[in-house]
């Protein structure tokens, strides 16, 4: 029987994410916004569970700074959905921010080294 371990994402730590996050989701194709809030959602185990108010701004940020497009797509017999798909620019940001992330990520692991991550440590402390 599989428990499914109640980890409490910090703000900080989903704002500093949420960029690289969702430019990684659009460079394995466009997409539109519950799809990708449906994405994240997938990829954290149900960890990060974004609302539209955190993702649409974000989305329109990064269509501002030229690192997504957006356009409007009507499919036939189908609801009108704004997709976005990530540009070069985008792309050249997200190869940088997976760069650092990675050097973040190692230099945690070295720290944690023989500290290994219990269940009970990812658990709401309980009192």
């Amino acid at each position: 029987m599989h428990t499914k371990i109640e980890a409490r994402i910090g703000k900080d730590l989903v704002a500093a994410s949420a960029m690289p996050l969702v430019l990684a989701i659009l460079d394995d194709g466009e997409s539109y916004g519950y799809a990708i809030l449906k994405r994240i959602n997938e990829l954290s185990g149900g960890a990060l569970e974004w609302t539209d108010g955190m993702l649409y701004p974000l989305l329109h940020r990064l269509d501002r700074l030229g690192y997504v497009e957006a356009r409007w797509i009507a499919p036939e017999g189908g609801r009108r959905r704004r997709y976005y798909r990530i540009t070069p620019a985008g792309r050249n940001t997200l190869t940088e921010q997976r760069r650092q992330w990675e050097v973040v990520s190692e230099a945690l692991r070295n720290a944690w080294h023989g500290f290994p991550i219990t269940i009970s440590a990812l658990s709401p402390a309980k009192g």
